[in-house]
């Protein structure tokens, strides 16, 4: 049975830390954000810390997450931002209290370490924006956000321009980061993909790369069972002397053409302004047409 947060209410707490990556900005506008919201926000040490490129070195990162899973008060963990990092320190969390208590883990990126992690505990979490973006994100994205903490309902219609394959399925939503997804095949923090519905996103990988990454899920019998395929934003593709000669579209298309789920492209996820928020280990249904693609959850 896949366990729910309890979604927030105005005067609950929530905390900020940084796993990954050391943040390298202010983020006071953003905790202004999550107040207007009605929420009380605990800084952990590491949103200020520094060591190299981290944000504080792996035990004072490790210690100050597992400060925020310890605390029964404290409602949602949200990411200050991804980088690189989560991975140097996922093995050495211990998730017993919040496998009693769970609450809401909220990144994307490299928070997808987090997130493919929550999976694996049949607990939901969430795909959105953090603090250290929230500054240049769309107001549509924060408000999924919000809406996604605190229970109101997410419903996603979009039109798309992409060649896409019609269908319709019904399925738990899983994904993230595609290369960060890749990184933990073999680990206790694999997604199971079977009759999931997966949503994908990535930025600033080459063309081979992409092509490689998914070949690999290919290969590794994740892909086969889907109920339905999402593509979200794959930007920032990284030049080459010699043209690969097909885009992510293309690439993606071909390597899942034996199968006969829906598959959509374009939807607004990833590291992009508008990265709308998806609830992980809940349950959706997802309609593709030729141009429109619908996203509920059931």
């Amino acid at each position: 049975m896949i366990k729910q947060p309890a979604y927030l209410k105005k005067g609950d707490k929530v905390a900020i830390v940084c796993p990954a990556k050391k943040l390298k900005k202010d983020i006071g506008p953003s905790i202004s954000v999550l107040e207007d919201w009605g929420l009380k926000v605990v800084v952990g040490k590491s949103v200020h810390a520094e060591y190299h490129q981290f944000a504080g070195d792996d035990q004072l990162r490790t210690e100050d997450f597992q400060a925020a899973l310890d605390d029964t008060g404290i409602k949602a963990i949200i990411a200050a931002r991804g980088g690189y990092g989560t991975v140097r320190i996922i093995d050495e969390l211990d998730f017993s209290i919040y496998n009693q208590h769970p609450k809401w883990i909220i990144g994307f990126s490299d928070i997808t370490v987090l997130l493919s992690h929550s999976t694996t505990l049949n607990t939901q979490s969430i795909h959105g924006q953090m603090p250290g973006v929230f500054e240049g994100a769309s107001m549509e994205s924060l408000e999924t956000l919000r809406k996604a903490l605190f229970g109101e309902a997410l419903d996603y219609t979009y039109q798309s321009d992409h060649l896409q394959r019609p269908g319709e399925a019904e399925g738990i939503l899983i994904g993230g980061n595609l290369s960060i997804l890749i990184s933990l095949e073999g680990s206790v923090s694999q997604m199971d993909y079977q009759d999931k519905i997966l949503f994908l996103e990535d930025v600033g990988e080459h063309e081979y790369a992409i092509d490689r990454m998914f070949r690999t899920l290919k290969r590794c019998g994740k892909l086969a069972g889907l109920k339905g395929l999402v593509i979200g934003a794959f930007n920032g593709i990284q030049p080459e002397d010699i043209p690969f000669g097909q885009s992510p579209e293309q690439i993606i298309m071909e390597i899942v053409r034996e199968y006969d789920y829906p598959v959509c492209f374009g939807f607004p996820v990833g590291h992009i302004q508008d990265n709308r928020a998806l609830v992980l280990g809940k349950t959706a249904k997802l309609v593709v047409e030729k141009n429109t693609v619908t996203l509920n959850y059931l």
